[in-house]
């Protein structure tokens, strides 16, 4: 009888650990996302640029609100 406890606490033990980890990894992902985003100003400008657009800073600025947005949700 002891060890089918052994086995029942071991199994918890572990399913605490996997949520736990899990949500401690989301934490700070989210966090190191939101200090370095993954993309900025310049590497926006530089890609419409490179797509032949003549970026002006109203288009810029309207993109980077859209991606805030969708990385909000």
């Amino acid at each position: 009888m002891a060890t089918v406890w052994w086995i029942v606490l071991l199994i918890v033990a572990l399913l605490a650990g996997v949520a736990l980890g899990f949500f401690i990894a989301r934490r700070y992902m989210m966090n190191y996302l939101k200090e370095n985003p993954p993309i900025n100003e310049q590497m926006l400008r530089m890609l419409m640029m490179q797509m032949g657009m003549k970026p002006s800073q109203k288009k810029i600025n309207q993109m980077l609100a859209q991606m805030n947005k969708m990385s909000d949700k």
